[in-house]
């Protein structure tokens, strides 16, 4: 994972003690709320109890339209066709849809284009389908608004057309009997973003004359794992069906859910939206991305338990397969990466491959991103035409970034953190180039990691996590709290579940606390013993025979007392050098260390033998300056140059064993040395 920059949300604190006395919360709670800018008294009260909060779905534009056409459809028993997407929030649109039109008596059947062969959206080939079909109205959901040349093209066969969707609103609105899309100019709402399967939710909601308990009574489960997987914000109506959702999921799931529940290996502890985000959205997704997306909307839409516990383990093998793949990929993609230095550390990391599996791609470039701490876009070609998956991190649009390079490419879509492009092969390399050219007008960002607020471990217990339970639904907008706890020296290290997770022993003052660390192993974990460090932490539920503590789970570690600007200063500089970026004289003599700063390097790694961490944490054990991290870097690239120690994977060996090196012909030193005119 790269090293990230802490940040601590700035809180007014005598607001949040008005809003806790206001509203008698925990002044934690209170704490959590003002950094997220809920402060209004009607804005804190909806906050908690958000059942109330559902506007009239009449007043989307067309909503009138669309009801007015489906109950015709119904009434005459005209062939509907649901038109959904491969995604969890297409599926579970469509299952909503054609669930809720079934169970109504419609003459209903449900259509969702292939990733790989149709991709995303409608195609004239599958209306072509449709008509031969007998369908005479097709409803869309979670895709439609760009579907000019397809919606018109159905109308020439005589099938109407009804478009519910989410995304952005184009120059022109497709020609169809209603355009439900709350991202209408003309549709003036305070609240604008559901994900697919929350306008369809409103639509269904309006055939049923406004009544949303009923509709939540029976789809609230479905409705919110497509919610939460969209990774829209859980604010206002998001929120509210998120929060029936969860409760549904818990309680009386329908079969599809309840299976899917059995088989992910969560069905024996509650639930929340955290949860559901990643044991359950990932496998409805993995289907669409492995094979077929109507295995999981089969699923959902199953009358008997025993065909859907068959239909859960169909999907399940999907999700592990998506698991093979997308690790197959990253080994590849790292592989690459790591042979290619201008690449390494461009400001836009693109890696390219063979028939790369598409379903998967855009998961490998968020983990890239994750791992190098930049943006990055995955691309994998069949023969001459390329298909690309971007991710991003906070401050830097990639869709901004792609949008500039539109002429090299053949599409592209997406918004500020994540997109999609098309590519031919022969314009990847202008690309890389061009797309890195722009990143180099957008000021300077770095990965960041904002805490809520920062907890004395005295404060850690049961009544701590029963409040901010009061917080839930965590997802998109409303992130689980993010604790930091500052200064606490390491007691105790213990290796637990067969040594692929770490139980840590912390003490601060006169108060002891245990935390998990998992995904962490002895060998992969730099701290000791007596380190003191500061924590990023979640408060967790840890119940156990009836019995309620606060389990801390460690999401991120480092040194106390590291200067950060003066450590991200110096990486920024020497990646600046790895990019053969001009340098001045005065950033050449930074980088370049001293014959004394090479043999201290040099007798360092020769009392480790193998060094297993990374140049902060040699910084840190060789009682280093941080800023002195690019020096570090370049001391042991000139080490590896002269043959002293040498790279496997990410470890640095000491070779230097009876061996003697002239550092004049280092050529890493003559080019610094040139730079500074020495």
């Amino acid at each position: 994972m790269s090293r990230k920059k802490w940040l601590t949300a700035h809180i007014d604190k005598d607001l949040a003690a008005q809003v806790a006395e206001s509203h008698s919360l925990d002044p934690f709670v209170s704490l959590i709320l003002v950094s997220r800018a809920i402060t209004d008294y009607e804005d804190v009260e909806e906050f908690f109890e958000p059942d109330f909060c559902f506007c009239d779905p009449y007043l989307i534009t067309d909503m009138d339209k669309a009801v007015e056409r489906i109950e015709k459809a119904i009434n005459e028993n005209e062939r509907i066709c649901v038109y959904g997407d491969y995604d969890a929030d297409g599926v579970t649109s469509t299952a909503l849809m054609y669930s809720y039109l079934s169970s109504h008596g419609a003459d209903v059947m449900y259509y969702i284009p292939d990733r790989i062969t149709e991709g995303y959206g409608m195609n004239c080939s599958a209306v072509d389908k449709l008509r031969e079909w007998g369908v005479k109205l097709i409803v869309t959901v979670d895709n439609g608004i760009s579907a000019i040349e397809e919606i018109s093209y159905a109308k020439t066969l005589g099938i109407d057309c009804i478009v519910t969707d989410h995304h952005k609103v184009g120059d022109a609105l497709p020609d169809a009997v209603a355009v439900v899309d709350p991202h209408r100019e003309d549709c003036n709402l305070h609240f604008k973003d559901w994900a697919g399967v929350g306008v369809a939710f409103k639509v269904v909601c309006a055939l049923e004359k406004g009544d949303y308990s009923e509709i939540l009574n029976d789809y609230a489960d479905i409705i919110a794992i497509g919610t939460v997987a969209d990774v829209v914000d859980l604010k206002d109506e998001n929120r509210a069906i998120v929060k029936y959702g969860v409760a549904k999921i818990n309680s009386n799931p329908c079969n599809g859910v309840n299976a899917l529940r059995q088989i992910a290996g969560v069905s024996d502890k509650p639930l929340g939206a955290v949860g559901v985000t990643y044991s359950l959205a990932p496998r409805i997704n993995a289907a669409g991305r492995i094979e077929s997306a109507e295995t999981a909307l089969k699923l959902l839409i199953c009358d008997d338990l025993k065909d859907a516990l068959s239909l859960a383990e169909q999907v399940d093998i999907c999700n592990r397969k998506r698991h093979d793949f997308e690790d197959e990929i990253m080994k590849a993609a790292v592989a690459h990466i790591e042979s290619n230095e201008q690449l390494k550390y461009s400001k836009v990391i693109v890696v390219c491959g063979e028939n790369w599996h598409h379903g998967v791609i855009g998961i490998v470039a968020a983990r890239i991103t994750e791992k190098y701490g930049r943006p990055s876009i995955v691309i994998t070609f069949e023969g001459d035409e390329g298909t690309g998956s971007a991710r991003s991190i906070d401050g830097f649009s990639v869709y901004d970034a792609i949008k500039s390079q539109e002429k090299l490419l053949t599409h592209f879509g997406g918004h500020t953190m994540a997109a999609g492009l098309g590519i031919k092969r022969e314009n990847v390399e202008e690309f890389f180039v061009k797309i890195n050219e722009y990143a180099e007008t957008v000021e300077n960002i770095v990965p960041t990691l904002t805490l809520d607020c920062k907890l004395n471990p005295a404060y850690i217990n049961a009544a701590l996590v029963e409040s901010l339970e009061t917080l839930e639904p965590f997802g998109a907008g409303n992130p689980q709290p993010l604790f930091g706890i500052f200064g606490v020296r390491i007691s105790a290290i213990h290796p637990v579940g067969e040594g692929k997770h770490l139980r840590l022993n912390f003490s601060k003052a006169n108060t002891q606390f245990t935390a998990m660390k998992f995904g962490s192993t002895l060998n992969d974990f730099p701290y000791r013993e007596g380190d003191i460090v500061d924590l990023a932490v979640r408060i967790e539920r840890n119940e156990f025979r009836g019995e309620v503590k606060a389990g801390v789970q460690i999401r991120d570690i480092r040194f106390s007392g590291v200067e950060e600007d003066k450590l991200f200063k110096s990486m920024g500089l020497y990646e600046k050098y790895k990019r053969c970026e001009p340098l001045n004289s005065h950033e050449a003599r930074f980088l370049t260390p001293s014959r004394e700063f090479l043999l201290g390097v040099f007798n360092f790694l020769k009392s480790y033998n193998v060094w297993s961490f990374d140049i902060e944490t040699m910084l840190v054990r060789a009682k280093c300056p941080v800023e002195k991290y690019c020096t570090m870097q370049v001391s042991v690239d000139v080490l590896c140059e002269l043959g002293l120690i040498r790279r496997e994977s990410e470890k640095l060996i000491f070779d230097g064993n009876g061996k003697k090196a002239d550092l004049s012909e280092s050529q890493i030193l003559k080019k610094l040395n040139e730079m500074q005119g020495v």
